[in-house]
Parts: structure tokens; sequence; C-alpha cells
């Protein structure tokens, strides 16, 4: 296990919110080498003292003195600015003395930047590994000349690309259920299932991050990595091993059979949004400034298709959104009705389909929506009713998913990171999409901030999101 973090972007939210709890938590329990450093990378002025002080005054109330004390103890800042290569290898080369692993929290349009001026600094050398968070590029073509520049200083298996979902134990536990159990993997195909609904909604605004978002926009936000991702490991077939290669294999499958989205298709098969003001969780919340950038939607509801023997005609909905009224991530799996009814007209219109609902957050529970029979012994016939399998999981208290990550990292085991293949996969079905709103002119229709989007979305929307998850709009 390396020894020794790079973190650039210290200063930034992610690293106050995520990272540097992630490793308060692994250096209490103790799953961290002994001479563990992490140096601080950022443009602010600080020095050692300075910066201690402040990152003391951000976590400081929710840990324990001696355990802030013993990861600041660790901890030297450095000021740097990542856009120039030569002032980054004149400042870090004095850290290249043992294998670093180098975390870029930071914009995608510094990686090719910092890429360099590690590699001229000597911390890119076998085998020190490079980290970065998504998203990685605007389109394939982005992502394509990042890639290039990160090959021309260390190999693919060196570099970890972080979607943090992957680190989240329910998405794994998710793939238990699916490949663990004969009841499940037995009837994981076209012949049985009707459709897949994968949805991330969140009651959270784009506040603070406009301008990135007036760039990206929320398909390439979270479709792009997080729900593709999410889509892969469901539809995926069984890897021949639980290793890193055979389940990265299999993931990349599935993304370039993802059929191309045509201006024909968009308006059936898409819905854009953006939030205007309105009331979350009771609160007023604003609309979103999207600063003169019209075409850029806080939510998109897609219908993707995958071209191949196991999916063939089944439906994946992929919603998510900023501002609904609750936040949650959910899979749900609807299977197809029995072939032959068998009970009486009143029956059949209680009938609901089987559904495995798997909610990933903010609480974890699985549901298994069956029909069952309320008869008692002094009927003469069966009365059929909806009900359901509920399975709370109740498991010791779930880690951030960034300290998975991070260990891993460090140990180097790839499995839980996304290889260069699956970017560019994803970006290719993500730019068809683009292509097909630009030439259908597909707006970006306004709904109020609380609700499930606009009211062209309720075709993408499972009826257990809104009865389960707060009122339907």
């Amino acid at each position: 296990m390396h020894d020794s973090l790079l973190l650039f972007g210290a200063t930034g939210d992610l690293a106050q919110r995520y990272l540097f709890p992630s490793l308060l938590h692994l250096l209490r329990d103790r799953l961290l080498p002994d001479n563990f450093r992490v140096i601080a990378i950022a443009r602010s002025e600080h020095d050692d003292t300075s910066f201690r002080t402040w990152l003391r005054e951000r976590l400081g109330d929710d840990y324990e003195a001696a355990q802030l004390d013993e990861l600041l103890r660790r901890v030297q800042y450095v000021p740097v600015d990542l856009s120039d290569a030569d002032s980054m290898a004149a400042a870090l080369s004095r850290f290249a003395d043992r294998p670093t692993v180098s975390y870029l929290s930071t914009p995608p349009n510094l990686f090719a930047s910092a890429c360099r001026g590690l590699k001229a600094a000597g911390l890119l050398e076998t085998p020190s590994r490079l980290v970065l968070e998504k998203p990685i590029g605007h389109d394939l073509a982005s992502a394509q000349e990042i890639d290039a520049t990160l090959k021309s200083a260390l190999d693919e298996s060196r570099i970890f690309r972080i979607d943090h979902y992957l680190g989240k134990a329910p998405v794994q536990n998710l793939l238990a259920l699916r490949l663990g159990n004969t009841l499940f993997e037995a009837t994981w195909e076209r012949r049985w299932i009707e459709s897949v609904d994968i949805i991330v909604a969140e009651t959270a605004g784009v506040d603070g991050r406009e301008g990135y978002y007036a760039d990206y926009g929320a398909l390439r936000d979270m479709v792009q990595n997080h729900m593709l991702q999410l889509l892969a490991l469901i539809a995926m077939e069984p890897p021949a091993a639980m290793d890193t290669d055979s389940i990265r294999e299999e993931k990349k499958k599935v993304l370039r059979a993802l059929r191309p989205m045509s201006a024909a298709d968009a308006d059936a098969d898409s819905v854009r949004g953006r939030y205007t003001a309105g009331v979350v969780d009771g609160q007023a919340a604003k609309g979103f400034n999207h600063g003169g950038h019209e075409d850029v939607e806080t939510f998109v509801g897609l219908r993707a298709w995958i071209d191949n023997w196991r999916w063939a005609g089944v439906p994946f909905r992929l919603v998510t959104g900023k501002r609904m009224p609750s936040r949650t991530t959910e899979v749900v799996v609807t299977f197809k009705p029995v072939t032959h009814w068998l009970f009486g007209p009143g029956e059949r219109k209680r009938a609901r389909a089987n559904q495995l609902r798997v909610r990933l957050q903010p609480e974890e529970t699985i549901e298994l929506g069956l029909m069952g029979s309320l008869a008692a012994s002094e009927w003469a016939a069966n009365e059929l009713q909806p009900m359901s399998l509920d399975l709370a999981m109740l498991p010791p208290k779930r880690r951030i998913a960034y300290e998975r990550l991070m260990i891993d990292a460090l140990k180097g085991d790839q499995t839980l990171f996304v290889r260069d293949d699956e970017v560019e996969a994803a970006w290719r079905w993500i730019d068809s999409v683009s292509a097909a709103w630009r030439e259908a002119g597909t707006p970006v229709r306004d709904y109020p901030a609380g609700s499930w989007g606009p009211a062209e979305a309720q075709p993408f929307l499972p009826r257990t999101l809104t009865t389960h998850n707060g009122r339907k709009s």
C-alpha cells in the first residue's frame, strides 16, 4: 500500500465534505500505513500552520480532538497553480522520494496541465498512481484528448478514474443480489422483464455550481457517469470471475450496445427540464440561475435501449433531477405479467406487475412486489391483493464511499474504478443524445422546485417513485 497522498483541490467542497472526513475515519480505524502523509495542494496562499487551522475550523465540531490532531499532524500544504506545469514541478519534486497517489479533485480542464506538471516532478513514475474525479471531459473528443495526455505520462494500470457511486455498499449489494440468487439470475432478461427504471433524485439545487452546471447540465453531470455505470452493472452478462478485468469488460460491452439516440426518437425517448422557484422540504427554493445559458437542463428523463440478445426491446428509463420532492436513488425492475390470468375480473383490476425495488439511498431497502390471496376458508374464491416482501438493510454503519475508493487506490485495486474504454463508450452514447437534442430542437421545459419534473416527464417516472417518495406533480 502506498503511504503518500497528494490531494489536489484541498480547499474545495469535495475535499471538505468527503475526502478529509474519509481520511479521518481510515486513520481512526488504523487502516492506513504508520508513516502515511497527505500533501494538501490548492491555489490559496496557506502555509502548513494556517491550512491546518483552516481545516480544523471546518472539521473540528464533528470529530474528537485527538482524531483531528492525528490527521493534521500528517498534513503538509503546498500552494500551486495547476495550470503552470513548470511551477508545479518546482514545488512538488521534493515529494518524489517515495511512490505516491496523486488525487486530482479539480475541474477537468486542469487534468492535462496537472498531469504534465506531475510527470515533470517525477511523481508519475512506476509505481505511482493517478486518481481523477469525474467528469472526464465534456464530450468524446475532449475525453480522448485528456486520455492521450494521461497515457503519455503513465499506463492504464496506474490510472484510477473515480465514480463514487461504485464505492457505495448498496451498489455492490445490487450486484450480489442479481448474481448470487437463482430467483433473479434465471429471470434477468427480456423474456421476463418488462422495463428497468434507474432514478437519482436530489432535493438540493446547483447553488454555488451554476457556472459548472451551465456548461455540463444533468446529462453530462449525472447520466454519463453515475447512471450509466448503474445501468452497466444491472445489464451486464455474468462475468467469468469477480475480478477487475472481467467485470469491467462486461460493463464495456453493455455501454457499447446502447442504441444511439436519433433526432426522430428524441421527443419520444427523452425530456429535459429546468427548475424554477418552488418549495422543497417546506422551504422556499429559488429557481436555477442559468446566467443566459438557455440550453441547459437540471432534469433529464431518457429511455435507453440495449441492442443485444439479453435486453432487446426492454426500455431502461433513466431519470435524474435537482430540486425534487425527495432525495432518493433507486432501481425498479418491473417483470412481465403472468401468461394466462386464472382469477376473476375484479382481481384483474387489482393486479400489479411483480416489481423488484432496490433503494440505494437515503436508506437501503429491498422490496419485492407480489400478488397474494387474502381468502379465508369460508370464502368460495380467492381474493387477490398486491402485497410486498420488505427487506430492510440494517448493516453496521456504512462507510463513506470515498473511504473504500481511497483504500483501493492506495492498494492499487482498480475493480471499482472506470476503465478508459468504458468512458469512451459512455461518451459516444451521451454525444448521440446531445446531437439528437440539437437536431430535433428538444426544449428545456420549466418545472417548479419540489415537483417530479415537467409534466412531460410523467411517462418516464415509475409509479413506485411518486407513491413512496412524495406527492405526484
